[in-house]
């Protein structure tokens, strides 16, 4: 279809008006998308003076689609996904302990957009609790399609469970308790190689220090510890000449890192919740399976002091979903004082694998001014003294800033 945005040999092929799919979401996800889709046009047109913008089509997602068509993700919105590839989405509501299957997850696989990519950065005027929270500077890549997020899993009444359970210990002499739900988590090679393969050309394309894999292999050691394992096989056997692990740092290189390679290391989940809080410096790009990677974008994002300001990216080889790293915050909807920032960002990340990042920029510049010139909402306002924008005013600020 002409207008859409094409993938080949894992290559962004873009024109100059790229038709993008977006949903309102749930929520706060109305008031937050608006202001959000000003920006990103507000900075396309500061970057490219009309040569350039998007083409935006509405998707229905999440509660909205749920009354419309009794589906969540109903098959229009899928066949719609699998024809556009790129969708720009507000936060949409996921049940706790019942209900559908989280639609994020249901688009991640429908597209297989395997990497979740978060970049966590200071940004100069938030109420960060480190001491030198402008050392916090980290790309964190969680793997989005493997591990216990496939939602294999029993609850513990299910008539069908008895059956895997009696398999488990006659077969394979494992018991499991009467009244215990079970789950499956599979991690495969493939996937981890995959994955792998992309954070670490991002830390070689992007000048990062180092990739450190976050994994729990003491404990889950042929899943977890098999992820450390084949995430270092890809970096020795495909990125030879670029990297170093630490063991050859220490042993073939007095520990002193020789230029233009990055260091591979790796570190225990639990220690690395210490590690980002108490040596923040130290960690740059973070490889992570699917669950620990959840637990620890959410971790750095709190370092910087407040999680609604970040944005994340959803990338396979043929397409890709930036949405904001927060929920829905129904308390919040509809009282224009939540903070877009996070949709925000999660669309200068959508310009930077546009290829379009002169807008990108654009987009980083006038967050910049308003937090410089305290023009913020009311969840920054309150720490730094001043009157707070509610959500609308603030997009306009940033609007403004840009003309």
């Amino acid at each position: 279809m002409e207008g859409n945005i094409t993938f080949e040999n894992w290559k962004w092929s873009v024109p100059d008006s790229p038709r993008i799919l977006f949903a309102y979401g749930d929520g706060i996800g109305p008031e937050i998308m608006a202001v959000a889709k000003n920006v990103v046009d507000a900075a396309a047109e500061k970057a490219y003076k009309g040569s350039k913008h998007i083409e935006w089509v509405e998707l229905l997602l999440g509660e909205k689609a749920e009354k419309e068509s009794g589906s969540g993700l109903p098959d229009t919105a899928k066949e719609a996904l699998k024809d556009y590839k790129v969708l720009f989405k507000g936060p949409l509501t996921t049940p706790v302990g019942g209900g559908f299957r989280s639609l994020n997850v249901s688009i991640r696989m429908l597209l297989d957009l395997y990497a979740n990519i978060r970049p966590v950065k200071y940004i100069e005027g938030l109420d960060s609790p480190l001491k030198r929270p402008q050392d916090v500077d980290m790309v964190i890549f969680r793997e989005n399609t493997d591990d216990i997020y496939t939602g294999i899993e029993w609850k513990y009444d299910d008539p069908e469970l008895p059956k895997l359970k009696s398999f488990l210990e006659s077969d394979m002499r494992i018991k499991v308790d009467n009244d215990a739900g079970v789950g499956i988590k599979p991690i495969s090679k493939s996937k981890t190689e995959r994955i792998a393969r992309m954070a670490i050309k991002y830390a070689i394309d992007n000048n990062r220090k180092s990739v450190t894999i976050m994994h729990k292999g003491n404990i889950m050691k042929y899943t977890e510890g098999a992820f450390r394992d084949w995430a270092y096989n890809v970096a020795v056997a495909e990125f030879r000449d670029r990297v170093v692990t630490e063991d050859e740092l220490s042993a073939k290189y007095n520990g002193v890192m020789p230029s233009g390679k990055i260091l591979i290391n790796d570190r225990i989940a639990d220690n690395m919740f210490q590690q980002i809080v108490t040596k923040p410096s130290l960690y740059d790009v973070i490889l992570a399976p699917n669950l620990n990677g959840d637990y620890i974008s959410d971790a750095a994002g709190a370092l910087i002091g407040d999680i609604g300001v970040l944005g994340s990216a959803n990338v396979g080889d043929n397409g890709g979903m930036f949405e904001a790293s927060h929920g829905t915050a129904p308390k919040y909807a509809g009282k224009n004082v939540a903070n877009p920032m996070g949709m925000i960002k999660a669309g200068e990340l959508m310009l930077t694998f546009l290829g379009w990042k002169e807008a990108a920029e654009a987009v980083a510049n006038a967050v910049g001014t308003a937090m410089k010139s305290k023009k913020v909402t009311s969840d920054i306002a309150r720490f730094v003294g001043v009157e707070p924008l509610g959500t609308k005013e603030f997009g306009e600020f940033l609007v403004s800033s840009m003309k």
